[in-house]
């Protein structure tokens, strides 16, 4: 079994994007699962195709994307995405598009194809706070939740995709008051537990 892992560039004024760094930090296989770890950047349609090329090129079974969320205390995994961008702030490139659907002939949402709770209860039991997320938000780590869903339920039928929001990591937040983090340590262990859960239930 392969697992396509994304992570994010730092985007808006940040120096570092926990989720890239977590994706670095994976161990090569888990679960028995061979891990492909894929940069991405932090720019409309340009993420979904480098994501695109990589499915191309690794046909991988399971397509797993890892985005920050800022201000969230847990880590949550996402249920659908919607097929809308509606950018608060400007994504690496300057797009800042606002009810823009992604994919003018897609459906209005599509969900994740994961086992989001079996994700969630993995996570937890590493002492790990965890919870399913209903809104992948509206900026790039949407784009990508819906669009990679598209993009398998049309193209590659067989494959399966999901979306991970995470905290800050500590750093990040030195300046910020009251905002939770979560160290990349932590970060790294709650993957590590949502891939294991997404490989039991893909070999039941």
């Amino acid at each position: 079994m392969k697992i396509l892992v994304t992570g994010f560039d730092p985007f808006g004024g940040e120096s570092v994007n926990p989720a890239l760094e977590t994706v670095k930090s994976l161990p090569d296989t888990i679960a028995g699962a061979k891990i492909i770890k894929l940069k991405v950047p932090t720019v409309r349609y340009q993420s979904l195709q480098v994501i695109a090329d990589a499915i191309a090129i690794h046909d991988p079974d399971v397509v797993l994307s890892i985005g920050q969320a800022g201000g969230r205390s847990d880590i949550t995994v996402e249920r659908i995405g919607i097929n809308v961008d509606d950018f608060s702030i400007a994504d690496n490139a300057g797009n800042m598009p606002a009810d823009d659907p992604i994919c003018p002939d897609g459906p209005d949402a599509r969900f994740v194809t994961l086992p989001i709770k079996a994700m969630v209860e993995k996570i937890r039991k590493k002492k790990i706070p965890a919870s399913v997320s209903n809104s992948a938000g509206t900026f790039v780590c949407n784009h990508v939740t819906y669009g990679v869903c598209q993009l398998l339920a049309t193209k590659y039928p067989g494959k399966k995709s999901g979306f991970i929001h995470i905290p800050y990591l500590p750093s990040q937040v030195v300046e910020k008051k009251n905002t939770p983090s979560m160290s990349l340590e932590l970060l790294t262990e709650g993957i590590t537990a949502a891939i294991c859960a997404i490989v039991e239930q893909q070999d039941m």
